[in-house]
């Protein structure tokens, strides 16, 4: 590793040595994270390789013919990040890709903000409010940087370093992997849950869009596998409207028909 990287990853060494209190995601010192931005960035543009790499389990929706659904949910993107509540909104890039595959109730969004949604998700969801509210929980992930925090527990920062700086490409490659496939501990599924809420408060749309989303997987015979790690769906739903009022959100446009005619130009 060059002696310039070295220095920057110094802290890791200092901060024990010094006492350092224990650092998480709420705010003050719990918002030092010893990867920067543009290492995020990096590694999302890994993820977004990485899936550019294997179209049979990712097939991407092209944006040829589907130019109207694209615009839609970049539009969706634009307002929240119009809304000043989201802290990266000009540090990320925040790109959307869609992956055709209706059998996946699922989205994510990779460190840097490069968010990807199933077409799955996209048809199981009834209104616009509950697409914001998705995507303003995965774009939470990628604001607060729970992807990042997470990595550095699992690989460590050296060899996080390592892969980003190109001095090993399997190991980027399988960063990228465990990113894709990353699941986020229950305090950051409901911080995200939280930061949503924030995202929407100032919209038309109504603030708990996301609680749709819980409220409809409450009612599957057999819930998605991701959620065996998240918090309990009606917890979050209570949480989430608990959260709306507490924020005294006005906004309550679902804009059911619209999302309806989105939806019904997807293949």
């Amino acid at each position: 590793m060059p002696a310039s990287s070295i220095l920057r990853f110094l802290p890791l060494l200092v901060l024990p040595l010094l006492g350092a209190p224990h650092l998480s995601c709420k705010g003050g010192l719990s918002d030092f994270n010893l990867l920067s931005l543009e290492d995020d960035i990096e590694l999302g543009r890994g993820v977004e390789a990485e899936i550019a790499a294997n179209p049979q389990e990712y097939p991407i929706l092209p944006e040829t013919g589907n130019e109207e659904v694209y615009a839609y949910v970049r539009q969706i993107i634009s307002d929240i990040l119009a809304t000043g509540e989201v802290r990266y909104r000009t540090e990320f890039p925040w790109t959307v890709k869609i992956i055709r595959n209706d059998s996946i109730l699922n989205a994510f969004c990779a460190p840097g903000g490069f968010i990807y949604m199933y077409t799955g998700l996209m048809k199981f969801l009834d209104s616009e409010d509950q697409l914001a509210g998705v995507m303003g929980h995965e774009i939470a992930h990628a604001d607060l940087r729970h992807s990042s925090r997470q990595l550095t527990k699992i690989y460590g920062i050296s060899l996080i370093a390592e892969a980003i700086l190109g001095e090993n490409q399997e190991l980027l490659k399988q960063i990228s992997t465990t990113l894709i496939a990353l699941s986020f501990s229950r305090d950051h599924e409901s911080e995200s849950d939280m930061a949503s809420v924030r995202y929407l408060c100032p919209t038309e749309w109504n603030a708990a869009g996301s609680a749709g989303f819980f409220l409809k997987l409450e009612g599957q015979p057999v819930p998605p596998e991701f959620l065996s790690t998240h918090p309990n769906p009606t917890d979050r739903v209570k949480a989430i409207g608990d959260e709306k009022n507490r924020l005294a959100c006005m906004g309550e446009g679902t804009f059911d028909s619209r999302y309806a005619e989105m939806v019904a130009k997807l293949p």
